[in-house]
């Protein structure tokens, strides 16, 4: 249980880094015409048997860009504005990323949970079997 629980916490908390680094990004425009913008990066997850414990654990699968469409601004001025003013954005839905940061962290906060429930059981049964 605890090894699965940990396994859980790596994954969330690389989940977690990516989410950072897509919002960081959010704002960033290509620097010249002909450019593209920051592309969204999602993670996927896949279960995985630990043949030494016996057991499955999770973590990360794939580390892939989002294929979605860029949005676009019209901003004539900016140096990567196409020949109608339009300068792409990235393809980054801010709500979007503050709703999979909420469920990461909830994840990571459950896993957490499973772990001191566990190390408070074991500690509890070493008392009992203690003369």
């Amino acid at each position: 249980m605890i090894i699965a629980s940990a396994a859980g916490l790596r994954a969330q908390g690389e989940r977690m880094r990516v989410i950072a680094e897509n919002l960081a990004n959010a704002d960033s425009l290509p620097e010249k015409a002909g450019e593209q913008p920051y592309r969204r990066k999602v993670l996927t997850f896949r279960n995985h048997l630990d043949r030494a414990l016996g057991v499955d654990v999770v973590e990360i699968g794939r580390r892939t860009v989002d294929r979605s469409e860029f949005g676009r601004r019209l901003e004539p001025g900016h140096p990567a504005a196409d020949a109608d003013g339009y300068v792409l954005q990235p393809n980054i839905n801010s709500l979007v990323e503050f709703m999979d940061m909420r469920e990461a962290q909830r994840s990571y906060e459950a896993n957490l949970t499973t772990i001191e429930t566990a190390k408070a059981m074991l500690v509890r049964t070493l008392d009992i079997l203690r003369p």
